[in-house]
């Protein structure tokens, strides 16, 4: 609960002398011009960059311990902790450092489709734009909502606000600081607006399992006959690709709860990566980044004005933050029934994990644990070699509480709803990255096609010795040799060493998972160390 000093300070903000509430888009949008804060693309939106910071800055990122969370909290790499007195302290000065700023800006709102289950949202910001990027990726509240609007958590964001580490208890000048107790979310030295969603999502992490709701990293589509599918993956992976479906409506591309009532999604709006955009790959983004939307550190034509989404010469990070509306074929509020069809995604660059394998229970609560995919190279600064990378629930860095916690809740969930799980591989086959082939989009498509619509839920099926994976001898439009990865590979034996090399990498990984079961454990590949 906040104090009152906290409650006090909070409102020093809000009756700031020129704070500018609920602006509508195109008054916004004239707030960035006028304050020279962005610049008018051709396409209508407003294009802004983020200095030295163009991602997230998870060692920046720290949660108040304190009484009420310090239980519950999976502190580690992760989740860092600082104390309350460093927060109070810090908490004043940007609070005084925003009270002396010309103009501030709020946003009012919702995380949370669902009424039932939905956040109150204040956003606090020093910069229009980050005011107009928190109404495109947060759910606007009708004017009826607004009178009604009880705060339950305030982000008050001050990127040109510096900590001193040495004073503040900061790791650097940046900080995004989540305070439970208090229900605030401070953060400073960065203008990277990413932190703004994805702190709330942390928020939702924590919040929404204490209420029996299953938060999620993953994009959520349904089809014509009601049935939804869930999409988890890391980037690169084909998460947005394949949730973005013309015969099926998107519920949302990035965060969604799983409630007794069903799926909802946690945002109004979506994120998009921008590199290498084209209206032929992905024309849903494409047509969607239009006026008010928010481009993020993408490089404009000087005279055309034009976004060259090929350019990453401040980042491979660019992106685009626009409302769902956007997108044609939505569903609209962004709720739906429960999952029929769950679908973990990985780019696997060893070539040795199925193109698809429909996963037991156990094999499911494994594999979301692990989270694996394959970090390419160019993806991040160093890496010249594909690497495996595990991050567990598909989101780790956004898991206030233990990952066991919400692969228990899926796991109950799977077999409340009797969800289908699949492990769906759409890296590398006939060998590893380098030597095979990247798997068809149009293969993958084909199999992922097959698992919503049941085709594979009674189909013949092997298993594989090294991973225990249950294979699908047939799906319709994808060649039967492309199915089983031994079979594809020219060289067996290596693909037997491969195999075995990446399935030493899953043991090694999942040792840090003390809670899970043995049920579990054993579920997963063979090990031999």
């Amino acid at each position: 609960m906040k104090t009152e000093e906290d409650a006090l300070l909070t409102k020093d903000l809000l009756t700031h002398h020129n704070i500018q509430t609920n602006l509508a888009v195109p008054k916004l949008a004239e707030k960035i011009l006028e304050r020279n804060e962005g610049v008018l693309s051709a396409t209508g939106a407003v294009c802004a960059t983020t200095g030295m910071y163009t991602g997230r800055s998870p060692k920046d990122k720290f949660i108040v311990r304190d009484d009420m969370c310090d239980e519950l909290i999976d502190w580690g790499d992760i989740n860092r902790s600082i104390d309350e007195a460093s927060f109070d302290k810090l908490l004043k000065k940007v609070t005084a450092y925003l009270h002396d700023q010309q103009e501030l800006f709020h946003f009012k709102g919702f995380a949370g489709a669902d009424p039932s289950h939905r956040l109150p949202i204040d956003v606090i910001n020093e910069y229009a734009w980050h005011n107009l990027f928190a109404r495109q990726l947060f759910i606007t509240p009708t004017d009826e909502e607004l009178k009604n609007h009880e705060t339950g958590f305030t982000v008050i964001s001050a990127p040109t606000y510096k900590a001193d580490p040495a004073v503040d208890g900061t790791n650097s000048e940046t900080f995004i600081l989540i305070s439970f107790k208090k229900r605030i979310v401070l953060i400073g030295g960065t203008e990277y607006a990413g932190e703004i969603k994805k702190s709330i999502f942390s928020v939702m992490n924590y919040l929404l399992p204490q209420n029996d709701i299953l938060s999620m990293h993953c994009s959520a589509n349904v089809g014509q006959e009601g049935d939804v599918a869930l999409f988890f993956g890391l980037s690169g992976t084909g998460k947005t690709t394949l949730s973005a479906d013309p015969y099926r409506r998107l519920i949302g591309d990035d965060e969604h709860g799983w409630s007794p009532n069903g799926i909802f999604n946690i945002e109004g709006g979506c994120y998009a990566k921008c590199i290498n955009l084209s209206q032929k790959k992905e024309p849903q983004i494409y047509n969607a980044i239009r006026f008010g939307s928010v481009l993020e550190n993408v490089i404009l034509d000087k005279d055309s004005r034009e976004p060259d989404y090929d350019d990453t010469s401040l980042t491979e990070n660019t992106r685009a933050a626009y409302p769902l509306d956007n997108i044609d074929n939505i569903v609209s509020p962004s709720v739906a029934g429960h999952p029929n069809t769950i679908i973990f995604l990985t780019a696997d660059a060893s070539g040795t994990l199925p193109p698809i394998s429909r996963l037991s229970k156990e094999q499911a609560m494994y594999h979301f644990l692990s989270g694996y995919t394959s970090k390419l190279a160019g993806t991040e600064r160093g890496v010249t070699q594909p690497q495996a990378t595990f991050s567990a629930c598909f989101g780790s860095p956004f898991l206030p509480l233990a990952p066991s916690r919400y692969a228990e809740m899926l796991g109950d969930k799977i077999d409340q709803y009797s969800s289908s799980v699949f492990l769906v591989n759409t890296g590398w086959t006939g060998g590893s990255y380098g030597v095979g082939n990247r798997m068809k989009l149009s293969y993958t498509r084909a199999m992922v096609h097959a698992a919503l619509e049941g085709e594979l839920n009674n189909i013949e099926t092997v298993t594989d010795d090294i991973f225990g994976l249950n294979i699908p001898l047939h799906v319709p439009g994808v060649p039967d040799e492309v199915l089983v990865p031994r079979n594809a590979w020219g060289d067996q034996q290596a693909y037997d060493t491969e195999a075995q090399e990446l399935a030493n990498k899953f043991h090694n990984n999942f040792s840090k998972f003390t809670q899970a079961s043995d049920a579990i454990r054993n579920a997963g590949p063979v090990y031999q160390g």
